[in-house]
């Protein structure tokens, strides 16, 4: 199978020769709707107004917002433009505001006015206080020399940032012929889309993604789908990471498929779209569906239209798939696994691949694409069937990291393969089994301990819902397992319980020393859960009780 060679501007307008009055945009909540066509006139549009800013080739613009039609629209504008795209997380804070801004040498910032009840307006005034005394496009601010225009996504805008009806409508002074030149003179090799890591070590870093990365990716998850035009795929996962605008918005654009999307996941909301758009396919992290499918309304809804979808961003647990295919009807759902540094999807099961598969492994790798599997630490290939690090190389793996060559270097070898840092078995028939991170290995006492194997044992306690294993230190040991639970409503039992279950099931020195109930786990804005957090938190409550030195 061939690779595309368009920009993501091409791969729009391939649709609206396909398919011009098929439907590409639903917003049920907000009763959005655009064809193909109608869709691809508003991007020109808005690629006008942000022409007409000054915002030239190669500059930097960052997006700080949830799921809004116009996130949408500014993916496929910045991009007939040649701006990259940079996203920010929905979660962010003045800090981590401040230095992405700052990293990125962003040039514009697009943002809603706020999210959640926190006022982002508020927020940037305090990392730019200097923005009271700037002119809309002359923005002054001596910690952000770079930034100069701000533009809000509300009807109303402070004096220093143009809303966003301005700059569709300034526009009008540009014209299509320019934009077309502009649009004509982008490679497909060209960067066109950065994301900051969620930062599990040290500083985010900006992964620099390029069309002919994403635009591949998105086709070929779409292919592993078999998505045709004739699917409707809900996203309700957030745009500002892969999952949402390559998993999600661009698998369903290279196949001409319709999006129906949420502004921010609510468990009855997809439901309610599910239902009333008659949706094929639905994205999410396992705890999305976890909170779909325990939601007391659940039964109310008819979800049988779907077929298909992917669940990514952390362990499938067997239950949960059981009752995605079973009582969701998404028979065909696959599961995909990957990083922002591949684009990001490396591997993904099929959709006529059995259940075993689906939550034992994380599929094959996409076409076009290499994997190996080394001794951690080495380029040495690993002896089949033995966990190794996954080192993945191919069309997928991003330029690099923005301003961070000494970073870029460690992640990408010589010989173009990234290290993954992650553990993996692969399979005699090419699946492969993600065992752990290099950094969640628990070492107890000489022993390597997947904390893997013992969330998959402990998921079949009748009384957890989910669970979480990492290691805390341990001055006889090295390290202890510990396990966080959240346990079903209802549902109380000890410690003592969840240690008696595991007795004679797993290898004694694999039995959770500490166990702890709790309500949630601290999660990134994608649904990542942060085991890193959930590790320091748990440390920090038995050093409170005098059980860890």
């Amino acid at each position: 199978m061939g690779l595309m060679s368009l920009t993501i501007g091409e791969l729009l307008e391939k649709q609206v020769n396909e398919n011009p009055h098929h439907e590409a945009v639903v917003y049920p909540e907000l009763n959005f709707r655009k064809t193909y066509k109608a869709f691809n006139e508003m991007v020109n549009e808005t690629a006008k107004g942000l022409m007409s800013l000054g915002i030239e080739k190669g500059e930097h613009v960052a997006i700080w917002a949830d799921n809004k039609p116009e996130w949408l629209i500014s993916q496929f504008a910045t991009a007939k433009i040649g701006a990259v795209l940079v996203t920010v997380n929905t979660n962010y804070q003045a800090m981590e505001l401040e230095y992405l801004l700052k990293q990125s040498d962003t040039k514009t910032l697009i943002l809603a006015s706020s999210f959640k009840g926190t006022s982002y307006l508020d927020i940037l005034e305090k990392v730019c206080p200097q923005l009271e005394t700037s002119d809309k496009g002359k923005v002054h601010s001596d910690n952000l020399p770079n930034l100069k225009n701000i533009i809000v996504l509300d009807n109303k805008s402070p004096k220093y940032a143009y809303n966003w009806q301005e700059v569709v409508k300034a526009g009008n002074a540009v014209s299509t012929q320019k934009l077309n030149v502009r649009s004509g003179s982008l490679d497909p090799f060209d960067v066109i889309n950065m994301q900051y890591t969620s930062g599990t070590t040290g500083f985010p870093k900006g992964v620099m993604l390029t069309h002919h990365n994403i635009v591949n990716n998105g086709n070929q998850i779409a292919d592993c789908m078999k998505l045709t035009p004739a699917d409707r795929l809900c996203i309700p996962v957030p745009f500002f990471h892969c999952f949402g605008c390559v998993l999600g918005i661009l698998a369903a654009v290279s196949k001409g498929a319709t999006m129906v999307l949420l502004e921010q996941f609510d468990p009855v909301a997809v439901l309610k779209a599910v239902e009333s758009e008659r949706c094929t396919a639905l994205h999410g992290v396992p705890t999305m569906f976890i909170a779909e499918l325990n939601h007391p309304e659940f039964d109310d809804y008819n979800v049988t239209s779907l077929r298909t979808g992917i669940m990514a961003g952390s362990t499938c647990p067997m239950e949960v798939m059981t009752k995605v295919m079973d009582k969701m009807g998404a028979k065909e759902i696959t599961i995909a696994y990957g990083q922002t540094e591949s684009s990001p999807v490396i591997t993904q099961t099929r959709t006529s691949d059995p259940i075993e598969r689906k939550v034992s492994t994380v599929g094959k790798p996409h076409p076009n694409v290499e994997v190996k599997i080394v001794i951690p630490g080495t380029s040495e290939e690993q002896e089949k069937g033995l966990t190794g690090e996954l080192l993945t190389r191919g069309y997928h793996v991003m330029k690099g990291y923005y301003k961070n060559p000494e970073a870029t270097a460690e992640a990408i070898d010589q010989d173009g393969w990234l290290h993954t840092g992650d553990l993996a078995i692969q399979h005699e028939n090419g699946y492969l089994e993600i065992t752990g991170r290099m950094k969640d290995m628990i070492i107890r006492g000489g022993e390597n301990i997947y904390p893997r194997e013992i969330e998959e044992f402990l998921y079949q306690h009748p009384a957890v819902l989910d669970v979480q294993v990492v290691g805390v230190p341990d001055e006889k040991y090295g390290e202890e397992v510990l396990a966080s639970i959240i346990l079903k409503e209802t549902e109380k039992i000890t410690a003592e319980d969840i240690r008696t279950y595991c007795r004679g099931n797993i290898a004694r020195h694999k039995i959770p020393q500490y166990v702890q109930f709790v309500s949630s786990y601290p999660m990134t804005a994608s649904g990542k859960i942060q085991k890193f957090k959930l590790r320091e938190d748990a440390m920090k409550k038995l050093e409170a009780i005098g059980e860890i030195p």
